[in-house]
């Protein structure tokens, strides 16, 4: 296969019929550390929005079971992207995510505004940052659009943007409005860079944090209340991930897909997992027959118990799962 084969395969197929396809491919064989780095960060900006920091530190997820909540939200949009909205896992991790959301005050903006971060973060990733082996050509970047429209639509989102432009003016007029400091929105701030501080050797963690806050911007570090990264550590973070870009463009292209459930960051299911048994069970969100649960002290939510995350053999994706994608 030729480096630049799976870019000329997407020039060919339909950026709108086909988007799920296309970002499936970008995201697990062109760029699969750089989509995980980009959306991570996608899903770090929303705690600076007070409403939003609010709300998930008051659920306890992301500062008492991080570990969990980052595995769940990655298996549930990956299982998404992967099986698609169509009857089987795809549709089972969508019903997952929208019970759970669904279960609290969210508003509509707030929904609006992080589905924008999905779309932009991968672009200023790859093309403004130029942390990507290429950029994203403007077929890519119809169709990741296109992709995350369609997955608003099926979460209830209303007055969804059309255009990547769209979406831009919404994330960033979102930020400049909204962005602020809170003690919830720190709190979890502080947990989700503990947990990928935690993803390293133990002699490597000293240098992984700065290099991490690093790169938040100054939005960022204002609303979070950190310490303005150096010149220095700002430079190195930089060039490093230049310099990693230009390393990649240089291998052979991925083959085989790497998907977010094979990450080795992904460590509460070693066995398998049901899109269907894992997150949160907040209060009135129905629980499915046989799943044994734990509440989480103080929020009232129910958590899958230990080993409880598996309900059969269909834990695993099959054959079967995958032809209907």
């Amino acid at each position: 296969m030729k480096r630049f084969e799976w870019r000329d395969r997407i020039a060919a197929m339909d950026a709108e019929s086909e988007c799920r396809e296309i970002v499936l491919i970008l995201g697990s064989h062109e760029f699969p550390w750089d989509f995980e780095q980009a959306l991570g960060l996608a899903l770090y900006r929303t705690y600076a929005v007070p409403s939003i920091g609010r709300l998930l530190a008051d659920t306890k997820e992301f500062t008492e079971r991080t570990q969990h909540r980052y595995d769940d939200t990655a298996l549930i949009l990956n299982d998404i992207m992967e099986f698609g909205f169509g009857p089987g896992r795809g549709r089972d991790a969508l019903r997952r995510m929208n019970q759970m959301h669904r279960s609290y005050d969210i508003g509509n903006d707030d929904y609006r505004y992080v589905l924008s971060t999905f779309v932009v973060m991968p672009v200023r990733w790859l093309n403004d940052y130029g942390y990507g082996w290429r950029r994203l050509t403007d077929h890519e970047i119809a169709a990741n659009t296109n992709y995350y429209r369609r997955l608003g639509k099926h979460m209830g989102i209303k007055d969804i943007p059309g255009t990547y432009e769209e979406f831009y003016e919404l994330f960033d007029s979102y930020e400049r409005e909204h962005f602020a400091y809170t003690d919830g929105g720190r709190a979890v701030s502080d947990a989700t860079l503990a947990l990928m501080v935690d993803f390293y050797p133990a002699w490597q963690r000293p240098l992984v944090r700065p290099f991490t806050r690093a790169l938040l911007d100054d939005r960022l570090i204002e609303a979070f209340g950190y310490p303005e990264p150096s010149a220095t550590w700002r430079k190195l973070a930089d060039t490093a991930l230049r310099l990693r870009a230009k390393a990649v463009r240089r291998m052979r292209p991925r083959v085989e897909p790497r998907l977010a459930r094979q990450s080795p960051n992904i460590r509460s299911y070693p066995t398998g997992y049901d899109p269907s048994r894992i997150g949160t069970f907040p209060q009135g969100c129905p629980v499915p027959h046989g799943l044994a649960t734990q509440e989480v002290p103080g929020t009232g939510a129910q958590v899958p118990a230990p080993g409880q995350a598996v309900a059969s053999a269909s834990a695993a994706p099959t054959a079967e799962d995958t032809a209907e994608r």
